[in-house]
């Protein structure tokens, strides 16, 4: 009788949720790199349309040579006194190819961000890294730029685990780790370190308060999530300004995490949302328990309103350790992952293969959109990355403590690129050129972005600023999209259309720096322009 009652209830999701092969399912995959030399778990796209890939130094052996005579020496590493592998790699989008970095110190959950003038600052780590600050000041692809080991100048409190959010002013925050909690800033102010007691408040038995969500809210505060709860943070004045409801659950940061965003910013910038989906399970992480199922439980607020609350809605798949990455055109891509266990060394199983599109303007219950699968398990330091052309990168998945290659879900060598469905070849007619841009905004400005289309424009055109954040642990660290008040795109002659657009009015809407700026056509984006805004 059981044996008919589980075939009965297996008919019946069948024929509610009706399998697809793949090609019924938007999105297509095309491997970028068959071996990168290293399983990258920290990545960041530069304004030279590069990549910076990052993973800990004392790994061992990677399969990347550093270049003679460039070998690293430490006596303290446990595995490699001399080492001559590469642990970062530099890679040319244009060509595939890459080139070896060196990095010296621990760079395992560190974490980063990068500076108004462009430059990458990396922060933290494990060991020898427990304090330091690290910057790579990207370069043309034929350069020879590579990373700078800061000597003059450390973090006032060691940080592992911590994440980073550049701030209005153009400094960094640097929030909490492993131990700390606390905040301090870059550059380094004389009260550093500055006590965050909320972090102890949400520490638990398996300190579920690590890599916690920051976003810097258009109204300069920022809106800080750990665990299962959240707080708005007045950073300059040391105070919490505003506790938010706890969200229902489980916890959703590091180890059990799920990942978070904030919205597209746009119209008057008065208001702000943030989405955090997906966790393991309370328990799962002490247990070491590895098919526990993950929840699929989304959480959306709007964290400016005089009275938030948290809507809840549940994705298609239970998922931990996905990456939720800003489209262009405001949806969200949410990849990577796996369905059960948590994160940490051999502690996740049943990888979560398919992408889910997220739509924020469509009702509750029909937000999610199934993707085309991958078939590459990406668990445990993996990292997407939202490109200038509108493709995801994806890079690494080690679920070990070395690099293993006999094991069940192999460390991860290959770079793959993911393509939404506005980069089909049936809305090639509609996808917007930029032809003319400005290389630098001022905050409040006034500026024209000439495009052209294959076809006629009907309606608006708009022009979208998204950011480079810094991917690691299922968090992409400052990623924010904006999109600008703009004017009808008006004729220009030849095929083109111009577009008469408003720069964001502040620091606290678009933090100074470059970002990708983007023509997007019926939710088609334009390859982007890097423009540098202040």
């Amino acid at each position: 009788m059981d044996s008919v009652l589980a075939l009965l209830i297996c008919f019946l999701f069948i024929a509610a949720f009706p399998t697809h092969s793949r090609a019924d399912l938007p999105g297509t995959w095309e491997l970028l790199v068959a071996d990168a030399g290293i399983a990258s778990m920290h990545t960041a796209v530069t304004r030279f349309n590069t990549v910076v890939l990052l993973d800990r130094t004392n790994i061992g052996p990677s399969r990347k040579l550093l270049p003679k005579g460039h070998c690293r020496f430490d006596r303290n590493d446990a595995l490699l006194k001399r080492d001559c592998y590469a642990h970062s790699v530099h890679f040319d989008l244009k060509t595939n190819q890459l080139r070896p970095l060196k990095i010296l110190t621990d760079t395992w959950c560190s974490s980063g961000q990068f500076l108004p003038d462009g430059t990458l600052l990396q922060t933290g780590g494990d060991l020898d890294g427990f304090k330091k600050i690290r910057k790579f000041d990207p370069c043309e692809v034929n350069g020879s730029c590579d990373w700078e080991e800061l000597n003059d100048v450390e973090l006032a409190e060691g940080r592992w685990y911590a994440t980073n959010q550049i701030l209005p002013d153009g400094s960094v925050i640097v929030v909490g780790g492993r131990g700390s909690n606390t905040v301090e800033f870059y550059p380094r102010k004389r009260n550093d370190p500055v006590s965050f007691p909320f972090l102890a408040e949400t520490e638990d038995t398996q300190m579920d308060n690590l890599y916690p969500y920051v976003h810097l809210l258009p109204n300069g505060h920022l809106f800080v999530f750990a665990n299962t709860k959240a707080v708005m943070y007045d950073f300059t004045g040391n105070k919490i300004v505003r506790e938010y409801p706890p969200l229902e659950g489980g916890p959703r940061n590091y180890p059990s995490a799920g990942s978070s965003v904030m919205l597209a910013l746009e119209g008057d910038y008065s208001s702000a949302e943030v989405v955090v989906c997906g966790g393991a399970q309370y328990g799962a992480f002490l247990q070491r328990s590895t098919d526990t199922p993950a929840h699929g439980s989304c959480g959306r607020i709007m964290a400016m309103s005089p009275d938030p609350v948290w809507q809840m809605e549940d994705m298609p798949f239970g998922r931990i350790m996905g990456d939720m990455v800003m489209l262009p055109s405001g949806e969200v891509i949410i990849i990577n992952g796996a369905m059960s266990g948590t994160q940490g060394f051999e502690l996740a199983s049943n990888p979560c293969l398919n992408p889910v599109l997220y739509r924020p303007d469509q009702p509750t219950g029909l937000r999610f959109m199934v993707l085309n699968p991958g078939t590459v398990p990406r668990m445990y330091h993996a990292t997407a990355n939202l490109l200038p052309d509108g493709r995801i990168l994806l890079a690494g998945s080690n679920p070990h403590v070395l690099y293993r290659f006999d094991a069940e879900f192999p460390t991860e060598l290959r770079i793959e690129a993911f393509s939404p469905e506005y980069l089909a070849p049936d809305k090639a007619n509609i996808r917007p050129e930029i032809v003319e841009v400005p290389e630098t905004v001022r905050f409040g400005g006034k500026f024209d972005v000439v495009v052209t289309v294959p076809l006629p424009v009907v309606g608006i055109v708009e022009v979208n600023l998204g950011n480079a954040p810094f991917a690691t642990h299922s968090f992409s660290q400052g990623q924010r999209l904006v999109k600008l008040a703009v004017t009808s795109a008006i004729p220009d002659g030849d095929g083109r259309y111009r577009i008469g657009v408003t720069a964001p009015p502040s620091g606290m809407v678009a933090p100074p720096g470059y970002y990708m700026a983007f023509a997007v056509n019926q939710g088609v984006p334009s390859v982007a322009r890097w423009i540098h805004v202040s």
